[in-house]
Protein backbone atom coordinates (compact mmCIF):
# COMPACT_ATOMS: atom_id res chain seq x y z
CA UNK A 1 0.00 0.00 0.00
CA UNK A 2 1.12 3.22 -0.73
CA UNK A 3 0.68 6.90 0.94
CA UNK A 4 -0.32 9.27 -1.21
CA UNK A 5 -0.93 13.03 -1.35
CA UNK A 6 -2.94 15.44 -3.46
CA UNK A 7 -2.78 19.45 -4.60
CA UNK A 8 -6.20 20.75 -3.09
CA UNK A 9 -8.98 19.34 -1.68
CA UNK A 10 -11.07 19.28 -5.47
CA UNK A 11 -8.48 16.76 -6.64
CA UNK A 12 -9.05 14.83 -3.68
CA UNK A 13 -12.92 14.04 -4.02
CA UNK A 14 -11.97 13.77 -8.17
CA UNK A 15 -9.94 10.98 -7.15
CA UNK A 16 -12.32 9.05 -4.37
CA UNK A 17 -14.73 9.37 -6.00
CA UNK A 18 -13.02 7.62 -9.05
CA UNK A 19 -11.21 5.19 -6.61
CA UNK A 20 -14.50 3.85 -4.78
CA UNK A 21 -15.50 0.91 -5.90
CA UNK A 22 -12.62 0.27 -7.85
CA UNK A 23 -9.59 -0.28 -5.26
CA UNK A 24 -9.24 -0.04 -1.37
CA UNK A 25 -7.88 1.98 0.17
CA UNK A 26 -8.07 3.97 3.09
CA UNK A 27 -8.15 8.37 4.04
CA UNK A 28 -6.70 10.19 7.11
CA UNK A 29 -8.15 14.10 7.64
CA UNK A 30 -4.21 15.12 7.21
CA UNK A 31 -4.87 14.47 3.23
CA UNK A 32 -3.28 11.93 3.06
CA UNK A 33 -4.82 8.54 1.10
CA UNK A 34 -3.61 4.73 1.31
CA UNK A 35 -4.18 2.96 -1.86
CA UNK A 36 -2.76 -0.17 -3.42
CA UNK A 37 0.16 0.65 -5.75
CA UNK A 38 -2.04 -0.74 -8.68
CA UNK A 39 -4.06 2.21 -8.24
CA UNK A 40 -1.16 5.50 -9.09
CA UNK A 41 -1.10 4.05 -13.12
CA UNK A 42 -5.10 4.60 -13.10
CA UNK A 43 -5.12 7.83 -10.99
CA UNK A 44 -2.65 9.39 -13.57
CA UNK A 45 -4.78 7.71 -16.53
CA UNK A 46 -7.36 9.81 -15.30
CA UNK A 47 -5.43 12.98 -15.20
CA UNK A 48 -5.26 12.92 -11.52
CA UNK A 49 -1.92 14.56 -9.91
CA UNK A 50 -1.03 13.56 -6.77
CA UNK A 51 2.27 12.98 -4.80
CA UNK A 52 3.76 9.70 -3.46
CA UNK A 53 4.61 10.19 -0.16
CA UNK A 54 6.07 6.77 0.24
CA UNK A 55 4.83 3.16 2.11
CA UNK A 56 2.95 3.37 4.91
CA UNK A 57 5.02 2.75 8.11
CA UNK A 58 3.86 -0.08 10.28
CA UNK A 59 3.34 1.69 13.23
CA UNK A 60 1.19 3.26 11.09
CA UNK A 61 -0.93 0.69 9.36
CA UNK A 62 -1.34 -1.15 12.80
CA UNK A 63 -1.96 1.16 14.87
CA UNK A 64 -4.66 0.83 17.44
CA UNK A 65 -8.00 2.54 16.69
CA UNK A 66 -8.56 3.95 20.12
CA UNK A 67 -6.24 5.37 22.95
CA UNK A 68 -5.59 2.39 25.05
CA UNK A 69 -3.90 4.47 27.46
CA UNK A 70 -6.21 3.92 31.23
CA UNK A 71 -8.53 6.94 32.04
CA UNK A 72 -8.06 9.02 34.96
CA UNK A 73 -10.24 8.74 37.47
Amino acid sequence: MILIRFADSQMEKRALGYLAGRFSGKTWTTGETLVPEEALPHLAAEGITFSVAGRLPYERAYAPLRDSSPASV
